[in-house]
Order: structure tokens, then C-alpha cells, then sequence
């Protein structure tokens, strides 16, 4: 018998090894092992760990009520990270967490990130459409990169402290359409900064000879997965600067940068509609490599 809960702020935040926060990572790590993906997004991890359940709700699947959770969903900022373990799978667990979703009447968006079949039966059951696919593309570091010219008066460099105003703004606008990286904060950007992943040699600024940021390519290198991996994590240009040659150059740069530190494959995430950038990433010799989906709109009870 399994029994689905709230956890309250106060359980939350109790950090030992039998705590809710472990067992979340013990049920995301069978499902990361059994699914070939990564169940809870950057997004989730950042907000259980430096924020925990301040502005999120969290519902657990418990066995027999104080036996060890199988499954949980996390509602935060409108998003939903759900997931049930791979060996309670089939037993309704994942239709009773979206249940308790539903219930706050809310609009939602849900990633798939293996784009299963379940996850789609679910949101068929509540309502919820399918909206937008994510396309993850790869290359191997060894292929050469493009080398383009950068536009007269422009350099690229490496981040320092006092670009972050301009950086964000940049975000904002080359992202206005896509609110979960478009509305990255001063402590997002604090939060991604303060984890071990993070090397301001891996991120990069395009300069104007007026001194104005046009636009940045911040890399990443997952140097805790088997076998380590880098991303072309975030590349964004002004939409004053469009036109010019901006992402191409970034994203050479990035991927220069990405060849010097070991690891043998790149890879980044593009919205499966946005043709120019799945353009300028072919040319960088990506191929894709699978999609995930992502469900939007107010579940029905």
C-alpha cells in the first residue's frame, strides 16, 4: 500500500541521511539509472538545495506511510518534476502524485525527460498538452571547429564580476519567449556560480567597441558523470546584435574551449522549433541526439 503526503518546510529542511532530500536523490538515481537520463533538472536540484521548499510544494509516495518514499512530485515556480521509481512503476503511483497537482488548479509545465510513454498518458489524463520538444544534440570534441571572424570592434573574453547586470539583461531579452531561462535572477546566477561546476574561464562575453555586451556563451563540464562530459550550456545574444554573426562566433569559442578540457563529448539543449540556432549548430558539426517534451496548461481533475 503506498500513501501519498506533503512535506512540510520544517521535514524538509532536517538534513541527515534518512531525510526526505536523501531519499529524493535515491529515487532520482534509480530512475536516472533506468531511464538513461537525468530525472531532476538543474533547475530542481538548485531550488531543493539552496532553497528547499520556500516557494515549492512537495508530495511524497510512501510504502505502507512511513516506509521509504517511491516517488515524489515537485512543484516549484509552476513547474513539475515528477517521478516514480522503476520498481513501482505501474501501480498508479505517478496518476496519485498528478492528482495532488491538479488539485491546486494551477497552470503547469512538466518536462519529459525521456519522453515516456507514461509521462504522456498522464498528461492526456489530466488535460495537459504536449507543447514543446527539446532537442539534446552532440559532437565529439575531436571534429575541427569553425573558425569565424569576429565583426569589426568586437572582442571576445572571458567573464568578470561586473559584466552580470549586462549578462542578465541579455538573458532576458534573447530568452523573452522561454520564461525559465529568460527569467534567470541576480540569485539564480549567484546559485550557479557557487557550484563546483562552475570556472569563469568557461564563460564567455562579446564585447562592441563601446564597451556594450552583445552577447555570452557560458560552458559547462559535467566532471561527476562516467564518462565526464561538456554542454554548451547557455548562448544567448542581443536581439539589437542579431544578424551579425554572434552566435557562430560564441559558440566556436565555447567549443575551443570545451576541446581543452579533456573530455570527449559536447553536448546542449535547443528548442526544436528555433531553426536558426539548430542551423548554426549543425554547422558546428552537432547531430541530434534524442528529445524530450514538455506538457503546459492547467490540469483538470
Amino acid at each position: 500500500m503506498v500513501e501519498i503526503r506533503r512535506v512540510s518546510e520544517d521535514e524538509f529542511g532536517v538534513r541527515d541521511s534518512s531525510s526526505v532530500a536523501a531519499e529524493l536523490r535515491r529515487v532520482g538515481e534509480a530512475c536516472d539509472a533506468y531511464d538513461d537520463v537525468i530525472t531532476l533538472n538543474e533547475q530542481a536540484c538548485l531550488q531543493l538545495k539552496y532553497r528547499g521548499l520556500r516557494d515549492a510544494t512537495l508530495w511524497v509516495a510512501r510504502e505502507r506511510g512511513d516506509g521509504p518514499i517511491v516517488g515524489f512530485a515537485l512543484l516549484h515556480q509552476g513547474i513539475v518534476d515528477l517521478a516514480v521509481h522503476p520498481d513501482h512503476r505501474g501501480q498508479g503511483i505517478g496518476t496519485e502524485l498528478a492528482t495532488q497537482i491538479a488539485a491546486v488548479g494551477e497552470r503547469i509545465e512538466a518536462w519529459s525527460h525521456a519522453n515516456h510513454p507514461a509521462a504522456a498518458r498522464i498528461a492526456d489524463r489530466f488535460g495537459v498538452p504536449h507543447l514543446r520538444d527539446l532537442v539534446i544534440m552532440s559532437r565529439p570534441t575531436a571534429e575541427p571547429v569553425v573558425e569565424p571572424e569576429a565583426p569589426a570592434g568586437v572582442i571576445v573574453r572571458t567573464f568578470r564580476p561586473e559584466d552580470e547586470a549586462a549578462l542578465l539583461e541579455v538573458n532576458a531579452t534573447a530568452f523573452a519567449t522561454h520564461p525559465e531561462q529568460g527569467h534567470m535572477t541576480h540569485e539564480d546566477f549567484v546559485e550557479r556560480t557557487r557550484e563546483g561546476w562552475f570556472e569563469a574561464e568557461g564563460l564567455f562575453v562579446a564585447i562592441d567597441a563601446d564597451g556594450t555586451l552583445l552577447g555570452f556563451h557560458w560552458t559547462k563540464v559535467h566532471r561527476d558523470e562516467t564518462p565526464p562530459y561538456g554542454e554548451v550550456y547557455v548562448v544567448a545574444v542581443s536581439p539589437r546584435a542579431a544578424g551579425r554573426g554572434l552566435g557562430t562566433l560564441l559558440t566556436s569559442v565555447g567549443l575551443r574551449h570545451l576541446a581543452t578540457t579533456g573530455v570527449e563529448e559536447v553536448i546542449l539543449y535547443v528548442d526544436g522549433d528555433n531553426a536558426p540556432a539548430l542551423a548554426v549548430y549543425r554547422g558546428q558539426g552537432f547531430t541530434r541526439k534524442r528529445t524530450e517534451v514538455q506538457y503546459r496548461g492547467v490540469p483538470t481533475s
